[in-house]
């Protein structure tokens, strides 16, 4: 790498840092500070409903700030991709990765928003929850579940990002830049 790409690379990892942190905090401090201080199982889809939506706004900047540095970062090493041994193939898990990591993000937060209308007293609330009814308990369980998987798919794009870290030192980038063309122009005996 022949430069410093400091903003885009913070971005991208602190917008991680945060999707990973916020999904974990969530799934143990929130939900469990529900479940603990509501009386009711609706007492306790309110106040996680209320604590995830003050998250949502700072969540859903994490998200874009982590997609827009990692597509930077995919552009200003396109070339890596594409020669240094190892770096494509990364890559392409860490992108099946965070479409499942968006994919489970966007469940939780449907399957959250469909469990607040239900447990809403709120009159307008009620008519929304009619017009699309939900088996309220098995939309529980399937949230209980999908909110873990987040911060599992988050922290394996921590992981990720740890392996591309070590893909770029200077070692490694001569081993896999001359793997590559060992692949594509065969050694002559």
């Amino acid at each position: 790498m022949s430069g410093r790409n400091t903003v885009i690379r913070s971005l991208h990892d602190l917008g991680l840092a945060a999707w990973f942190g916020g999904s974990l905090m969530g799934a143990v401090g929130l939900n469990g500070a529900a479940r603990q201080e509501g009386t009711t199982e609706t007492a306790q889809a309110r106040i996680a409903s209320a604590g995830w939506a003050k998250w949502m706004p700072v969540s859903a900047a994490a998200i874009g700030a982590h997609l827009y540095g990692g597509g930077g970062l995919l552009a200003i090493n396109a070339h890596r991709v594409a020669k240094q041994k190892g770096v494509g193939a990364s890559t392409t898990a860490k992108t099946v990765v965070t479409a499942a990591a968006l994919a489970a993000t966007a469940y939780a937060r449907i399957l959250g928003k469909k469990i607040d209308l239900a447990s809403s007293p709120d009159p307008k609330d009620a008519e929304k929850a009619a017009q699309h009814p939900i088996d309220t308990e098995q939309a529980r369980r399937q949230l209980a579940c999908v909110q873990w998987a987040v911060p599992a798919l988050t922290g394996c794009l921590v992981v990720l990002n740890a392996l591309h870290g070590e893909q770029q030192r200077p070692l490694e980038q001569l081993h896999g830049l001359w793997g590559h063309a060992r692949s594509v122009v065969p050694l002559m005996h």
